[in-house]
């Protein structure tokens, strides 16, 4: 119930200031990133502890 009350009032600030959406767009974009790398270098240092070659042919050299 929670979210949905948060997406109704992001959804009426969109209309109400249109740009807001391309804030919300590039810091979604930016938090997927930090996430994204943040999981390869954990899966990176993983590999280097394990040595597993499952998991150094998914990650790369």
């Amino acid at each position: 119930m929670f979210l949905g009350i948060i997406l109704i009032i992001c959804g009426l600030l969109i209309a109400v200031y249109p740009p807001l959406l391309s804030m919300i767009v590039a810091t979604l974009l930016i938090v997927l990133g930090v996430i994204s790398l943040t999981i390869w270098y954990n899966f990176k240092k993983t590999a280097r502890k394990f040595d597993d070659p499952f998991m150094g042919f998914f990650m790369g050299p």
